[in-house]
C-alpha cells in the first residue's frame, strides 16, 4: 500500500577560500555566521542517529558507517532545517516536504541561506580571505560531496525490492536531472578521456548497493535510519544524484523518483524494467554519452540505452497515476505538472535539446562550454572551461552563470524569502520550526524526530514526532498560538 511520499534534500555545498584556505574553518565560519544573524543557538540533538544500520539486516565488515562529527557547527532554523557542517562542507538540510514542488521551494530557500550566511560572513573577514559556494558535486581533484534525497518509503516493503525497482531509475535519470560537467576526475571516468559528462557524480559510484557514502559509493545506499517510527516506515537515502540549478531539474529528480517508489509500493518490482546487467558500468557509460545512443545489456535479455529506461519508466508512473492516482505523491496538478515536465525534458533531450535548455541543466552547461570554447578556439580539455563550468554553479548572483542562461523558475524570490524563514505547514517540520521560532531561549536541541526543552528547573523534556505527517499547521497552530511560553505548550502537550 502506498503511503504519502515525505520527502527532501541534503546539499553539501562547495567550498573556496577562508583562513588559511581551511574548507573545515571556512565552513564553520558560514554556519555561525547565519546561526549569529539568525539568533539561534539550538544544536542538534544526536540522540537516536543511527547511521551504521544497515537495511540488509547484517553488518558488513566490508563497509563503513558515515562519521557523526558532533563537535562541528550544527544548528536547526526556524524553517524546520538543519544547518551545519558535514565534514569539510557546509550543509543544508531542507525541512521534511509532502510534495516535490514542496520540496523543491525549500531546496531553493537552502540556496538563499546559503548566499545570505556567505553575506554575513564575508563581512567579517579580510577580502583575501573571502569565502566562495558552490552547489555542485565535486572540487575537479577527484573529491566528490552529495546532494541526497530522503523519501518516505513503507516499511513492509522489502529491501530487495527497492534495489530491483529503482536501480533502472538510478543510472538513467541523469539524461534529464543531471547536472553536466567538463571533463572527468577519477580513475575510471578518465580512461575515456570525455569532454564532458551528463552527471558530476556518476564517475564516483563504485557499488550497486552498500551503506557508506563517502568510499565505494553505492547507487542504493542501505542506511536504515528512518528518523521515524522504524516498525511502519523507511526512508530511503538516495546519494546518487547532482546538485541542481534548474529548479524544473529538481523537481522532475524528485516527483519522477516519489512516483516510482509509490509504483512499487504498490504493484510490486515485477513491472519495472529489466536491471543492467552491469549497473556501476552503466551509470558510468551513460555519463560519458551525450548522444545519447549508448545501450547496455540487461537481465532480461534486451539492450536498452539510458533514454529507453526513462521511456518505459515514465510510461510507468503515467499510467499508474492516470488509473489509479498518485495522492500519495501530489494532487493532481502538480502530478500533471511533473509527468509534463519529464516528459518533454525526456523527447527534448533526444530532439530538440534548444526546447528544454532552460530546464535541463547539462543542456544548458553544454551550451555555454561549446559557446565559449567556439568563441575563443579553445581544445575540448582546456582548463578554462573547467572554470566555466564551475562558474555555473556559483552562488554569487553576479558571478553564477546559471543566473544567466535563462532557467525556468517554478518559485519566485517572494516565495523562496517566506521559505527560509517559515516552515512546510503539511509535516511535522512545522511543529519544529514553530518551536524555534517562539521558544528560542527554552529549546537547547532538536532533531528529525524530537525537541528538547530546558524549563530551567527540573529535567530536560523531550517531544517526540515520530510520525512525519504529525505536528502539522492542522493539528498544532491553534495549540502554538495559546502557549505563550514552552511551559505552557508542554502542560498543554501533557493534558
Amino acid at each position: 500500500m502506498p503511503i504519502a511520499k515525505v520527502l527532501g534534500i541534503e546539499t553539501e555545498y562547495g567550498v573556496a577560500g577562508g583562513p588559511d584556505f581551511d574548507p573545515i574553518v571556512a565552513s564553520s565560519i558560514i554556519v555561525n555566521a547565519y546561526a549569529q544573524r539568525g539568533h539561534t543557538r539550538i544544536n542538534w540533538d544526536f540522540e537516536g542517529e543511527t547511521p551504521g544500520v544497515d537495511a540488509r539486516g547484517l553488518a558488513n565488515l566490508t563497509s563503513y558507517a558515515p562519521i557523526v562529527e558532533t563537535h562541528l557547527a550544527n544548528t536547526v532554523l526556524t524553517n524546520g532545517a538543519r544547518l551545519y557542517v558535514d565534514h569539510a562542507h557546509p550543509e543544508y538540510s531542507s525541512p521534511e516536504c509532502r510534495t516535490p514542488l514542496e520540496a523543491t521551494l525549500y531546496d531553493a530557500a537552502g540556496e538563499e541561506v546559503m548566499r545570505r550566511a556567505l553575506a554575513v560572513a564575508n563581512q567579517s573577514l579580510d577580502p583575501s580571505q573571502a569565502i566562495t559556494l558552490y552547489k555542485n558535486n565535486s572540487d575537479g581533484k577527484g573529491n566528490s560531496y552529495g546532494t541526497h534525497e530522503n523519501y518516505l518509503v513503507n516499511r513492509e516493503v522489502e529491501f530487495t525490492h527497492i534495489v530491483r525497482a529503482m536501480v533502472p531509475h538510478f543510472v538513467s535519470r541523469q539524461v534529464v536531472i543531471g547536472a553536466g560537467k567538463v571533463g572527468a576526475e577519477t580513475e575510471a571516468g578518465m580512461e575515456g578521456d570525455p569532454a564532458f559528462q551528463l552527471s558530476q557524480r556518476a564517475e564516483f559510484f563504485e557499488e550497486v548497493v552498500g551503506l557508506e557514502t563517502t568510499l565505494k559509493r553505492p547507487i542504493v545506499n542501505t542506511r536504515d535510519e528512518p528518523h521515524a517510527d522504524a516498525e511502519r516506515y523507511r526512508r530511503l537515502h538516495v546519494i546518487i544524484g547532482d546538485a541542481n540549478m534548474s529548479q524544473v531539474a529538481t523537481l522532475v529528480k524528485l516527483g519522477s523518483t516519489a512516483l516510482l517508489l509509490m509504483v512499487l509500493e504498490e504493484r510490486g518490482a515485477g513491472v519495472f524494467p529489466g536491471l543492467p546487467r552491469h549497473p556501476v558500468d552503466a551509470v558510468r557509460a551513460y555519463s560519458l554519452d551525450p548522444s545519447l545512443s549508448v545501450t547496455v545489456a540487461c537481465e532480461d535479455e534486451k539492450r536498452r540505452t539510458a533514454w529507453d529506461f526513462q521511456d518505459e519508466l515514465w510510461h510507468l508512473a503515467n499510467d499508474h497515476a492516470s488509473t489509479r492516482g498518485a495522492d500519495a505523491v501530489a494532487g493532481a496538478a502538480e502530478v500533471a505538472l511533473v509527468l509534463a515536465q519529464w516528459r518533454e525534458m525526456l523527447d527534448g533531450v533526444r530532439d530538440d535539446r534548444a526546447a528544454i535548455a532552460d530546464r535541463v541543466d547539462w543542456v544548458a552547461k553544454l551550451r555555454v562550454v561549446n559557446g565559449y570554447r567556439e568563441r575563443y578556439d579553445l581544445s575540448a580539455h582546456d582548463a578554462k572551461l573547467r572554470a566555466i563550468d564551475l562558474q555555473y554553479h556559483d552562488l554569487r548572483p553576479e558571478r553564477s552563470l546559471a543566473q544567466r542562461v535563462g532557467l525556468r523558475e517554478l518559485h519566485g524570490p517572494e516565495a523562496i524569502r517566506e521559505a527560509v524563514h517559515n516552515p512546510p505547514t503539511t509535516t511535522r517540520a512545522y511543529f519544529r520550526g514553530q518551536c524555534v521560532a517562539r521558544y528560542p531561549d527554552q529549546i537547547v536541541a532538536a532533531n528529525w524526530d524530537s525537541v528538547v526543552f530546558d524549563l530551567g528547573s527540573g529535567p530536560l523534556r523531550r517531544v517526540p514526532m515520530l510520525d512525519p505527517l504529525r505536528g502539522t499547521q492542522h493539528l498544532t497552530a491553534k495549540l502554538l498560538e495559546t502557549s505563550a511560553t514552552a511551559d505552557a505548550l508542554l502542560e498543554a502537550l501533557d493534558r
